[in-house]
């Protein structure tokens, strides 16, 4: 694992001084479409699938899941011939809120792209690290595969609508220098299905689950320090995406949103119709760190309180891609009633987020 932390450090260093000559730019105006743009898009610097949601087995315990992979241009190697080169970089994350434990149950993995040891497929998604993989189906449902050391799962995930296009049109600028911007479409309300296997037990599970892809070639402004996302999806079948940047004062550097609402279409939000309020704090007692675990969320018109499913939920990925940062499962709730379920991401609340 240092071998790979160290080529990391170079990587970085790589990166930051090449991006503006070597990386394609992410400008609006391009044309997403389906399923050609649920693979990979290996020219762009980072790339991320990230799939988060709620899973109740037959006892009726409720559980969050998260299962990421993330694939990086490293810009090492691209002139030599050898397929081992290390062009480019897997990384995957898998997690399980467990309220028993009280703290996330957490994996993590990481490898050179070289089929069929790992990689990442261009024209429809298929990424995969050993035997952990995600792939969209020609049928158009998706299935995961994780084996973790304290848990697994295998998942089959059934959309229930077209993807929604967040920002304009699928381009979805991220601070107020529009360079720093991600080609960035979701799949919410995915219908979930399969089996949990924890405590060396197997459970038959469902739920709905939510699914991102991004693809950019910017890393963070220099005077951001994290961000603040959520994905939920709502009873009444709709969907909220919402996010802060956030600089290194803490305040609010850009903000923007994207409400689905039943027989209304898409909302595209502006950063001064996106507000993100701390409501309560929690200390981790292993990194320190303190995290808002609960907020007061603006969309538009309406008015949210985030509530998490347990307040510990933070992950440590130093062993990969390097942070500690809180992701977790929550509850959505309006003028005091649950409305929905998803998942908060909060980074940068310990060291700044470096990606």
């Amino acid at each position: 694992m240092r071998s790979f932390q160290c080529l990391m450090l170079a990587l970085g260093v790589s990166l930051a001084a090449s991006a503006a000559e070597r990386y394609p730019p992410v400008l609006p105006g391009k044309v997403i479409t389906f399923p050609q743009d649920t693979g990979a898009h290996p020219d762009y610097r980072t790339e991320w699938w990230y799939i988060t949601g709620w899973l109740q087995d037959t006892d009726g315990m409720e559980r969050g899941f998260q299962v990421t992979f993330f694939r990086v241009r490293t810009l090492l190697g691209e002139d030599n011939p050898s397929r081992f080169a290390p062009t480019q970089l897997m990384f995957a994350h898998a997690a399980l809120a467990d309220l028993d434990r009280g703290r996330l149950l957490h994996d993590e993995r990481v490898e050179r792209a070289l089929a069929p040891l790992a990689g990442a497929e261009e024209g429809r998604t298929r990424a995969w690290i050993g035997d952990w993989s995600l792939v969209l189906h020609e049928a158009g449902h998706y299935t995961t595969t994780v084996n973790a050391g304290d848990f697994g799962f295998d998942l089959r995930f059934d959309p229930s609508g077209e993807p929604v296009l967040n920002g304009k049109a699928g381009w979805s600028q991220k601070a107020p220098d529009p360079i720093n911007a991600s080609y960035y479409y979701s799949r919410p309300q995915l219908a979930v299905s399969g089996t949990l296997d924890i405590d060396a037990h197997s459970h038959a599970v469902s739920g709905q689950a939510w699914l991102d892809h991004e693809w950019s070639s910017e890393i963070l402004p220099e005077d951001a320090s994290g961000w603040d996302w959520i994905g939920v999806n709502l009873h009444d079948g709709g969907s909220l995406m919402a996010f802060q940047m956030r600089d290194r004062s803490g305040a609010t550097m850009f903000n923007a949103g994207t409400l689905v609402e039943p027989g209304k279409g898409v909302q595209t939000f502006s950063p001064d119709e996106v507000r993100f309020q701390p409501l309560r704090w929690w200390a981790s007692p292993r990194s320190g760190i303190r995290y808002p675990v609960a907020w007061a969320v603006e969309a538009g018109t309406r008015h949210f309180e985030i509530e998490p499913l347990m307040d510990d939920q933070e992950l440590d990925s130093r062993a990969s891609t390097g942070a500690i940062y809180w992701e977790g499962a929550i509850r959505l709730l309006e003028d005091g009633r649950q409305v929905g379920q998803g998942y908060l991401e909060m980074t940068g609340y310990g060291e700044r987020l470096r990606m």
